[in-house]
Formats: C-alpha cells, sequence, structure tokens
C-alpha cells in the first residue's frame, strides 16, 4: 500500500481510464491536468486517433485543450490492452445499458475487467464509474479479480464511484461536481480518497461500495419519478384545457415544498431512462416490487405515443391525416444544446409517425447526419419550414429562431415550452403537450 500511496502521492502513478466517452474522456483529461500520466484505453480507433491527434469529439472537453496535454505527454489514447500492464490506478468507464427485457447489461463491464485479468499486479487501484446496482461491485466483479490470486488490500484495492456527467452543462464539469466515494473496504477507501481529491474539487465518502452504487441510483430515480409525475400532469392538463407550464411555474412560487419539473416528449440520455431499471431489477431479486419505478417508467416510455397522437390530433383539427403529412422533427438530441441522440425520444417519434405513413424530416445543427433503424435522415434547413404541414419541436436548442419558425410554421406542436414568449401572438397555430 505504501508504493502506491507513495506514487498517487506525488503524481507519478500511471493512471489507465477504461473507455474514451462522454464518461471516461473527460476524466482523463482530469487526471491528466492533475499531473498523473493518463492513457484511455477503447476499443473504437477512430476515438485513439482522434485523442492522439488533438481532436475532441466531446462537446465538453475542447481540442485546445486535449492537444496541450497530449504534446505535454500527460495524455495518449491506445486500443491495445497491454497498456493496461502498466497502470497503477484503472478506472472502467463503460457503458452499462439495458437489455431487450429492460434487465441489467453488464457485459461491458466484465468485458472489461476479463480484459484487465492478465495485466494485474501488486498495489493497484481499480475504480467502477459505471452505473450499476447495488452489490455489483463487492459481490460480482470483487469474486471476478480475486480469481487472478492477488488479495484485496494486499495487491489491490477496489472502489466505486459513481459518475455525474451532465453534458452541456455550463456550470458544473467533472472537477467541480462534488464527488461520491464507496469502496469494499477502509483501506480501499483511503487510497481512493487520496487519487481523486487531487482533481475533484469536493469528495463525499460513504460506508460501502454498495451505498455508493444506490446514491447514483436514487439520484436518477428521484428524477424519474418526478419527472414521469409532471408528464402524467401534461396529460391531465391537456385534457383540462390547462396550460401545463403555467400551472408549473405558478406552483413554482411556492417558496417551500415544491420542486419545479418539467414535461417532454420522453426520457432519453445514458442516465435517467436506464438507472431507475437497475434498482427495480435488483429489488425483484429480493421479492420486492418497486411500484413507483416501474410507474413511472411506464409513464414516461408512453411519452413519444402521447406527441404522435398529439400530432395526430392537430392535423385532425386541420383536416390533414398522419398518412402523407410532411412533418419536420425539431431537435433530435434528447437534451438541449448537446450532440447526444442515446435514448432520445425524438428517434421513437420519428420511427412512429413513418409507420403511419409521414413524410418525416428533421432540423437540428448538433446533428447533421442521423442514422436509425437502417435509415439515414440529414439536417434540413429552418428556411423551408413554410412546406411542412406540422413542426414538432421535441428538443428546445437554443440556436432556434422560436419567433421565426412559428412564423414560417402551418401548425406547431410544442412539447418543451419553446414557445412560451411568443404564444399568445400565435395561439392559433401552436399546440402544447
Amino acid at each position: 500500500m505504501t508504493t502506491l500511496m507513495q506514487k498517487l502521492s506525488d503524481r507519478s502513478a500511471e493512471v489507465v481510464v477504461i473507455g474514451a466517452g462522454y464518461v471516461g474522456l473527460p476524466l482523463a483529461v482530469e487526471t491528466a491536468k492533475a499531473g498523473y500520466h493518463t492513457t484511455t484505453y477503447d476499443r473504437d480507433r477512430s476515438k485513439v486517433e482522434s485523442v492522439n491527434a488533438g481532436r475532441s469529439y466531446i462537446a465538453d472537453v475542447s481540442s485546445d485543450l486535449l492537444e496541450s496535454l497530449v504534446n505535454s505527454n500527460k495524455l495518449s489514447a491506445s486500443a491495445e490492452p497491454s497498456v493496461l500492464a502498466k497502470a497503477d490506478v484503472v478506472i472502467i468507464c463503460v457503458p452499462t445499458p439495458l437489455n431487450k427485457t429492460k434487465d441489467p447489461d453488464n457485459s461491458f463491464v466484465l468485458d472489461a475487467a476479463t480484459l484487465l485479468l492478465p495485466h494485474m499486479h501488486a498495489q493497484q487501484l481499480i475504480v467502477l464509474e459505471s452505473t450499476t446496482f447495488p452489490g455489483f461491485t463487492r459481490e460480482v466483479l470483487l469474486p471476478k479479480l480475486s480469481s487472478t490470486g492477488l488479495a484485496l488490500d494486499r495487491d489491490f484495492f477496489l472502489a466505486f464511484s459513481p459518475e455525474r456527467v451532465d453534458p452541456g452543462n455550463p456550470k458544473f464539469h467533472t472537477h467541480n461536481t462534488p464527488k461520491v466515494l464507496g469502496a469494499v473496504s477502509e483501506a480501499g477507501l483511503e487510497v481512493a480518497m487520496t487519487l481523486y481529491r487531487s482533481f475533484i474539487e469536493t469528495l463525499v465518502p460513504v460506508t460501502s461500495s454498495d451505498a455508493a452504487e444506490m446514491v447514483k441510483l436514487l439520484e436518477n430515480t428521484f428524477r424519474a419519478v418526478n419527472i414521469g409525475l409532471v408528464n402524467e400532469i401534461a396529460i391531465m392538463c391537456g385534457r383540462l384545457g390547462l396550460d401545463t407550464w403555467e400551472i408549473i411555474a405558478a406552483a413554482g412560487s411556492k417558496p417551500f415544498g415544491f420542486m419545479p419539473f418539467y414535461p417532454g416528449p420522453g426520457l432519453g440520455g445514458h442516465c435517467i431512462p436506464i438507472d431507475p431499471l437497475y434498482l427495480s431489477w435488483k429489488l425483484k431479486t429480493l421479492k420486492y416490487n418497486a411500484r413507483f419505478i416501474q410507474l413511472a417508467d411506464e409513464v414516461n416510455s408512453s411519452m413519444p405515443d402521447h406527441v404522435v397522437e398529439r400530432v395526430s390530433e392537430a392535423l385532425n383539427g386541420r383536416s390533414k391525416a398522419v398518412r402523407g403529412a410532411r412533418i419536420l422533427i425539431c431537435g433530435v438530441t434528447y437534451k438541449r444544446d448537446v450532440d447526444d441522440v442515446r435514448e432520445s425520444p425524438a428517434l421513437d417519434i420519428i420511427e412512429d409517425l413513418t409507420k403511419r405513413g409521414a413524410l418525416v424530416a428533421y432540423h437540428d445543427n448538433h446533428v447533421p447526419r442521423l442514422e436509425h433503424n437502417n435509415t439515414i435522415l440529414h439536417n434540413q434547413p429552418l428556411d423551408q419550414v413554410s412546406e411542412f404541414d406540422c413542426v414538432v419541436i421535441t428538443t428546445d436548442h437554443s440556436d432556434v429562431d422560436y419567433r421565426a419558425l412559428v412564423e414560417k410554421a402551418r401548425l406547431v406542436v410544442d412539447t418543451r415550452n419553446a414557445t412560451k414568449a411568443i404564444r399568445g401572438v400565435f395561439a392559433e397555430r401552436i399546440v402544447l403537450l
């Protein structure tokens, strides 16, 4: 332990981050900035080439910063597993999606661990940042790593620290977002704290890796359940002929006991639609039914269908069928001002409208080309908005002039309250979620 702690303290430790995506690359940048020689390992050779050329493909990492770290020999990338042999610290940042039955798919983490096994050696810290269910680090990952014959706390240390990446957030980034840390032993927590305090402003240690895993799931379950509630409120308000956003804004004036959440066309991204179901799955193994989670998932998953129905109703109100209608989807990323389309509800809306016979196009300057279900679409300019029968605002990017869009459009279905400032002027052509 002394050798590893000394290397962490004097920044001579070699860090390898497995996974160079939205979580892994920003993290690798921070460890490199802190003075550790850092290597990002990824099987995607295009990512490896981009990192080594100093070209960032992550919006939250500037190419200038990436290039300076590469040129100073603090950061590099590799697609060769042999780089793990020199690692004093290995941080696993790989996807943990759901399979087709909405059960946890930890295969990427297990593949990373399998990749690591032949390169493990004494005095190593291994940290998992990929979201998983409570108990995974201790019950699944620890036995796999121990199969090498190396012993916990004598040869290696194991911790879990959930990522808290919020793409596009102008205020909070990796270094200034408080970091939760848990480990499978007290010694492991001490070692992990030594590493992370060198590049994270605020650390939040918890008593175990299980607790840290649960923290992550609570954070995103809280959001998913509350978004599910407000999505159902939006459906209710539609039936009652009320403006959902007016109701939320008025309720938000209460200085206590209310926290505003906002409806939308569905959940997207790599966390909120997925993480609560990890917790639900784990509880099923303990014969407990996580009813709030399941209900929220049911409501949130149904929102793309609800949007399509609203589009159909709006077109019918103008004596126009969905079949044969020209529809422009405005915004296809899962949130505003990012280029990430993972789990974006816009994809389901496009697919459903297309199945109903609509001629669907999209506008999103963050996504020049969209490939989904063997169909390729390209970003359309907004200067031809008047040629479409309906525009559906599914992502409220800040680079869109919504007044100009509504002035030219025949009909707008607004799922994001993007037209709030002009709704009174163009009420006859705007339909809310």
